[in-house]
C-alpha cells in the first residue's frame, strides 16, 4: 500500500474509533444485561482494532491531514477545530493502546461482573478506550488535555467498580484521583508556559518557537512532573501498586500495559519535538528518575505475594527502564554520539511495546486466577498448571518475557538498550563515564531481580500441589478470555522471534538511523555493528534444552517414581503443601538483604498445647513489607494537611462579625497591592 493511501487509512481509523466508541456506549446504555458484555465488548475490541491499525499505519504511511472536530468554544484560539493528526511517534502509542485495549476488551467479555458488567461499567470503558488511543493522536495542547481527561476519567469510574463490596477499592481510588487530578494541573500549567511562550497551543508552533532559557526549563520539569505522576514513576508512584491490583482485571491490564505509556510519550515528545534543544541536566534527571524507579519497583515486586500488586510494582520497574534508556538517549545525543542515541531511542520504543505485550498477558492470565479461585494472594495458590493449562502457559510465556529471557520480546528490548550502555563512548565525555555504568548496574540488577519474581509468580502459583481448596478445585477460563491470553502470548513470542521488521518500523518515528533486518527476522544495528540473529538463539536453545529433555523423559520411564513414607528424614514424601516453598518464604532472603529499603515487619505467634506448655500446638508467621516514599513522605504530608485543616476549622465560628472582617480586610490588601502596582 501506498503511503498516500496509508494517510487515507489513517483519517479514515480516526472517525472509525471515534463512531465505534459511541457504538459501544450505545450498547452499554440499551443492550439488555445478559448480551451487554457481548455487545458492549466486541464493540470496544472494534475500537482497538481500529486503533492499532491506524496507528500503524500512521507509522508507515505519509503524515495524514487528520480528524478535524469543530469547537463550540474558542479555547484554541479564535474559532480553532480539535485536530486529531498523530505523528510517527504518537503512532507508535496509538497503535499499543489500541492493540491493549482489543486484547483486554475481549477478555472482558467473559471476565466482567458486577459493577464492571453494567451499565456504568462498559460506558466507562468505552469512554477510557477512546479518551486513550486519542491522547497519541492529538496535535495540539487543548485536544491532548481533553483526550487525557476522558482517559482519566473513564479508568476513575471503572476503579470504582467494586467500591460496595471490598473497602480497599474506596482507598484505591482516592489516591488515584488525586494524583492525576495533580497530573492534570501540572501539564495544563507546562503545556500554558509553552503555549503563551510560542504564541499558539499547536505541537508544531511549539516545535517552531525553538524555545529555550529558564521557560524551557519551568516547562520541562512541570510537564515531566506530570507525565512521571501518569507513568508511575518513583516518587509519584503511590497510586499504582494500590489501583491496579483493585481494578477489574481487564481493566488493570490497560492501565498497566497502555495508560501508564501515556506518560512515557509525553516524556518523548518533550525532548524529541517541542524541546529538542534542552540542557544536559534534562538527561541526568530522567535518567535518575528511570533508574531509581526500575530498581525501587522491581525491589519492591520481588516481595509482594499479591499477585497483581506484584505486576504493579513490577509496572514501576519497566517503566522506569523506559524513561532511563530515553533520558540516555538525550545525553549521548548531546554528547554528539547520535548513532548509539539513536539505539537508545529505539530501545526505549521497544520496550514499551514489549512491555504493552507481555504485561497484558500477565494480568489477564492474573484475572484469570481471580476468576477461577477467587484468590490472587500466592501463598494460597499452587497446582494451578494442571488445572488451568491455557492460563498458566500464557502466564509462563508473559514471565519469560518481563524476565528478559531469549525468545521474547523482553529480551529483544534489554538487548538492544545494553548495546546503547555498552557501546557509549565515554573517552571524550566525563558525565557519560559516571553515568553509563552506574546505569548499567541499575539495569543488570534489575533484570536479575526480575527473574526472580517472576520465577516466584510462576512457580509458587501454578506448580507444586494447591495450597487451599479454592486453588484445587480451580478450573480454567472461558473462551473469549482463553483466545485474548492467547493472542497476547503470540505477539511476545512473534516480537522476540521477528525483531527485525519491528525495529525498522520503530526506528522512523525517533531518530534512529542505520536499523535494517537480516535473514528476514534479525535486527542489525548498523550504529554499534552488532547483529541478533533470533532464529539461530532459538536453535541454540532447542539444541540444549531437547536432548535434557529427552534423557528426562527416558530416565523417568525407566525408574518409575515409589512413594515412601519415612517418618523422619529429607528423603520422605512431601504429604503437603505446607512443607514446600510459599511466596513469602522464596521472598525471604531478599527481604533479610534488603530490609532497611524494604522496611519488613515480622511478627510471629505460637499457640502452646493445653497441658504442656513445652508442647507448640500451632505456630503462625505473617511479614509485611511497606511503601517506604508512602510510608516517609506521603502520610506524614497527608497528616499535617489534616492537621492543618482541623485548625482552618477554627476559623470558621459562624460570627457574622468575623467573616465581614474577613472581607473588608482582604478589600484593603486588594487596593495597597493595586495602589503599589
Amino acid at each position: 500500500m501506498t503511503p498516500d493511501r496509508l494517510a487515507a487509512l489513517v483519517d479514515v481509523g480516526l472517525l472509525a474509533q471515534a463512531l465505534l466508541g459511541a457504538l459501544a456506549v450505545l450498547f452499554a446504555v440499551v443492550v439488555p444485561r445478559r448480551v451487554r458484555n457481548a455487545a458492549s465488548g466486541s464493540a470496544l475490541v472494534a475500537v482497538g482494532v481500529a486503533g492499532a491499525i491506524t496507528g500503524v499505519a500512521a507509522l508507515l504511511g505519509a503524515p495524514a491531514a487528520g480528524l478535524r472536530i469543530p469547537l463550540a468554544l474558542p479555547l484554541a484560539g479564535p474559532m480553532d477545530p480539535m485536530l486529531l493528526a498523530p505523528d510517527r511517534l504518537g503512532a507508535v502509542f496509538m497503535a499499543i493502546a489500541g492493540m491493549v485495549v482489543a486484547l483486554s476488551a475481549l477478555f472482558g467479555i467473559g471476565y466482567a461482573h458486577g459493577a464492571a458488567a453494567s451499565r456504568t461499567g462498559w460506558t466507562a470503558f468505552a469512554v477510557f478506550a477512546v479518551g486513550l488511543q486519542f491522547v497519541p493522536a492529538a496535535a495540539d495542547a487543548v485536544t491532548f488535555l481533553l483526550a487525557w481527561e476522558l482517559m482519566a476519567g473513564g479508568s476513575t469510574v471503572l476503579l470504582l467498580a467494586d467500591h460496595a463490596v471490598r473497602e480497599p477499592v474506596r482507598r484505591a481510588t482516592l489516591w488515584y484521583a488525586v494524583m492525576t487530578h495533580l497530573s492534570f494541573l501540572l501539564l495544563l500549567t507546562g503545556f500554558g508556559i509553552l503555549a503563551a511562550a510560542a504564541g499558539g497551543t499547536s505541537w508544531a508552533t511549539m516545535a517552531g518557537a525553538g524555545l529555550g532559557g529558564p521557560v524551557a526549563g519551568v516547562a520541562f520539569v512541570l510537564l515531566t512532573a506530570g507525565f512521571a505522576t501518569k507513568a508511575g514513576l518513583v516518587p509519584v508512584h503511590v497510586w499504582l501498586p494500590r489501583a491496579h491490583p483493585e481494578a477489574p482485571s481487564h481493566m488493570s491490564a490497560a492501565m498497566s500495559a497502555a495508560m501508564v505509556k501515556m506518560g512515557v510519550y509525553g516524556i518523548m515528545m518533550v525532548v524529541l519535538r517541542l524541546l529538542p534543544e534542552g540542557p544536559r541536566w534534562w538527561a541526568v534527571l530522567l535518567i535518575a528518575l528511570g533508574a531509581g524507579s526500575a530498581l525501587y519497583g522491581i525491589l519492591q515486586a520481588s516481595v509482594q505475594s499479591d499477585l497483581k500488586r506484584l505486576l504493579a510494582y513490577s509496572t514501576t520497574e519497566n517503566v522506569g527502564l523506559v524513561v532511563a534508556a530515553v533520558g540516555i538517549g538525550v545525553l549521548l545525543r548531546d554528547s554528539g554520539q547520535d548513532g548509539v542515541a539513536g539505539v537508545a531511542f529505539l530501545a526505549a520504543l521497544l520496550l514499551a511495546v514489549s512491555h504493552a505485550a507481555f504485561k497484558t498477558v500477565l494480568f489477564l492470565g492474573a484475572g484469570s486466577v481471580l476468576h477461577a479461585t477467587g484468590e490472587r494472594d500466592l501463598d494460597l495458590l499452587g497446582g494451578l498448571a494442571s488445572r488451568m493449562p491455557w492460563t498458566a502457559t500464557a502466564f509462563g510465556i508473559g514471565a519469560m518475557g518481563a524476565a528478559a529471557l531469549p525468545v521474547t520480546s523482553g529480551f529483544v528490548a534489554e538487548w538492544a538498550l545494553l548495546q546503547a550502555l555498552v557501546h557509549a563512548d565515554a573517552r571524550a565525555d566525563r558525565l557519560v563515564a559516571v553515568v553509563m555504568p552506574v546505569t548499567m548496574a541499575v539495569v543488570a540488577l534489575t533484570v536479575g531481580l526480575g527473574l526472580l519474581t517472576f520465577v516466584k509468580a510462576l512457580g509458587i502459583g501454578f506448580l507444586a500441589r494447591p495450597r487451599t481448596r479454592a486453588a484445587a478445585d480451580a478450573h480454567e477460563a472461558g473462551i473469549t478470555m482463553r483466545a485474548a491470553l492467547a493472542v497476547g502470548s503470540l505477539l511476545v513470542l512473534a516480537l522476540g522471534l521477528a525483531p527485525g521488521p519491528v525495529s525498522v518500523a520503530l526506528a522512523g518515528a525517533v531518530p534512529a538511523g542505520g536499523v535494517s533486518t537480516v535473514a528476514g527476522t534479525g535486527l542489525v544495528l548498523d550504529a554499534v555493528g552488532v547483529v541478533l540473529h533470533p532464529v539461530g538463539l532459538t536453535l541454540l536453545l532447542l539444541a540444549i534444552l531437547v536432548p535434557l529433555v529427552v534423557v528426562n523423559v527416558v530416565l523417568a520411564r525407566r525408574h518409575p517414581r515409589r512413594d515412601v513414607g519415612l517418618a523422619w528424614g529429607s528423603g520422605g514424601e512431601r504429604t503437603s503443601p505446607r512443607m514446600e516453598y510459599n511466596a513469602t518464604s522464596y521472598a525471604e532472603p531478599l527481604v533479610r538483604v534488603f530490609g532497611s529499603s524494604l522496611q519488613a515487619t515480622r511478627s510471629v505467634e505460637v499457640v502452646r498445647h493445653e497441658q504442656s506448655p513445652l508442647l507448640v500446638s500451632q505456630v503462625a508467621f505473617t511479614q509485611e513489607t511497606v511503601d517506604v516514599v508512602e510510608e516517609r513522605i506521603y502520610l506524614p504530608a497527608a497528616r499535617r494537611a489534616e492537621r492543618f485543616g482541623d485548625l482552618a476549622r477554627t476559623v470558621q465560628n459562624g460570627s457574622i462579625h468575623r467573616y465581614v472582617g474577613f472581607s473588608f480586610a482582604a478589600l484593603v490588601v486588594v487596593l495597597v497591592v493595586l495602589a503599589l502596582w
